[in-house]
């Protein structure tokens, strides 16, 4: 099995800076990250390597999905990587983790294209198990929507700050 059959990922174009993008994706998390009418409320996120990306998730139902993470890179305004298989101190979770139903590691690039961002979130996972549960969590639609999310705040503040 190859690494790319592993893999799930999402990408897009926003009209905005590197830098506005990353800035939006770190600092207004919680507007953006679950698909709407889910919010998020973010727990930490210690943007370091070793540094801890805690968030909970919660649904129009009342439904609640806690996510407990760890940063392996961050390279600010380029990349930002993390696993779920680990929690700060690089404790390791078991699967049978309730906010760990299949290990992955997370990687967001921002890369400089044309007066924009190309965004794109890869999800590596360890099994073609876990990216058959992660697409019948319905991965697409979920990181496309919130792409879109991200897409719509970056372009309105970088466009605010070009009209200023």
């Amino acid at each position: 099995m190859s690494d790319q059959s592993l893999e799930l990922s999402v990408t897009r174009f926003i009209d905005a800076p590197p830098e506005t993008v990353y800035r939006v994706y770190t600092e207004r998390l919680a507007e953006w990250w679950a698909p709407a009418p889910w919010q998020t409320r973010v727990v930490e996120m210690d943007l370091r390597p070793g540094g801890r990306f805690a968030f909970e998730m919660t649904g129009p139902e009342g439904e609640s999905h806690p996510s407990d993470s760890v940063y392996l890179e961050v390279l600010p305004n380029q990349r930002l990587v993390g696993t779920n298989a680990f929690t700060a101190g690089w404790q390791p979770k078991g699967t049978m983790d309730s906010d760990c139903d299949f290990p992955s590691v997370v990687i967001i690039t921002f890369e400089a294209e044309g007066s924009g961002t190309r965004y794109t979130a890869r999800v590596r996972h360890w099994t073609e198990a876990a990216v058959k549960a992660h697409e019948a969590m319905g991965f697409e639609p979920g990181w496309n929507m919130v792409a879109g999310q991200l897409a719509a705040l970056a372009e309105a503040e970088a466009h605010a700050a070009a009209a200023a």
